[in-house]
This record gives C-alpha cells, sequence and structure tokens, in this order.
C-alpha cells in the first residue's frame, strides 16, 4: 500500500491508466461519475434482459458507477450528502455490468470473488470510498443530472460530475484486493 501522494484520475478512465493501478493506491476522481443502488441494479439488469444484448444504455459503456443514494440539495450544493453503499449488495450484478463495458465501480466493503474475476477480466476497478464522509463528499460534486428511473428516488441513475473525490483502489485489474493485503 503506497503513501505517496493521490494519482488524479480524469473520467471517464481510460483503461490503460487502470493497468497501473495498484491496490491500496489512492486516487482522486475528476469527471462524470455514476450513482445507482440495488434496485437501480435491478432496473439496469431487467433493460438488458428486454433489449436481449449487453449493450448499456445511458452512456454507460466505459464509465464508472458510485453505489449511493444521495440526500436532497443543501448549502447551495446538488446533495446535502453523498456516502457509498455496501458494495456487496451490488455483487448479484457487478460481473454482469463489468463485462458489459463498466471500467469502475465504487463503494464501501469487501467484495465477492466473481466481482473479482470479473475485475481481472474486463481490466477494471474497484473503488473504496470511505465510509461516514458523506457531508465533505457532497462538497466534491458539483453537478447531478436524473437519467433514469426518477420513481427510485435515491437509487435512481443519476448523472453527476465530481472534482477531486477521493477512493483507493479496492481491487486492481490484477485481482489484488486491498482487504486480503491488509
Amino acid at each position: 500500500m503506497s503513501c505517496n501522494e493521490p494519482r488524479r484520475l480524469t473520467l471517464p478512465l481510460d483503461r490503460t491508466d487502470l493497468e497501473g493501478l495498484q491496490a491500496g493506491d489512492a486516487c482522486l476522481l475528476t469527471g462524470p461519475l455514476f450513482t445507482l443502488r440495488d434496485a437501480g441494479h435491478i432496473r439496469l439488469l431487467e433493460e438488458l434482459d428486454a433489449a436481449n444484448c449487453d449493450d448499456l444504455p445511458y452512456g454507460l459503456d466505459g464509465q464508472a458507477i458510485f453505489y449511493a443514494g444521495p440526500t436532497p440539495a443543501a448549502a447551495g450544493r446538488p446533495f446535502g450528502a453523498i456516502g457509498p453503499t455496501t458494495a456487496s449488495r451490488m455483487d448479484f450484478a457487478a460481473p454482469r455490468l463489468h463485462d458489459a463495458g463498466i471500467a469502475a465501480t465504487v463503494g464501501k466493503g469487501v467484495r465477492s470473488d466473481e466481482v473479482r474475476k470479473a475485475c481481472m477480466r474486463n481490466k477494471a476497478v474497484y473503488f473504496v470510498c470511505v465510509g461516514g464522509a458523506a457531508a465533505y463528499l457532497a462538497k466534491c460534486v458539483t453537478a447531478s443530472t436524473t437519467l433514469a428511473y426518477d420513481d427510485l428516488g435515491t437509487e435512481a441513475l443519476r448523472r453527476i460530475e465530481v472534482v477531486d473525490f477521493p477512493v483507493f483502489v479496492g481491487i486492481d485489474v490484477h485481482g489484488n484486493d486491498v482487504y486480503e493485503l491488509a
């Protein structure tokens, strides 16, 4: 695990840039990030099934999904708070979404071996975001647009813009898992 300055990464992520990341690396993300949680994942998988393909809608190909349910706007910002949800709750969908083109996911906690293998197979990463810092993380969000599933409220699919959003590499493209290294 590195104690160096955080790596600055621009979203959407370039797969060749991901190859240089190692589990435990601190990173700052800037650019578009998409929020989606449990119910939204179910809807997205239903859309893929209905289309009988794995072509991601809503411009999600090559993007990063943040497992978060933001609170309403506050303090002149798009959200009052936005914190990570336990990532393992989305393990039922993550391998298929990585296979379809998702380059990264962001959440908190450990992931299944199936997700680790999907990261390796697709040269994708899982970023860990610190829980309990939702008010701070909201300061890193400059804009938000709801793209789909508005009826799901906090679990709707949103495209947010982030600046210097702090994360750590949880699983790298080689399958190294920060929770196994620690």
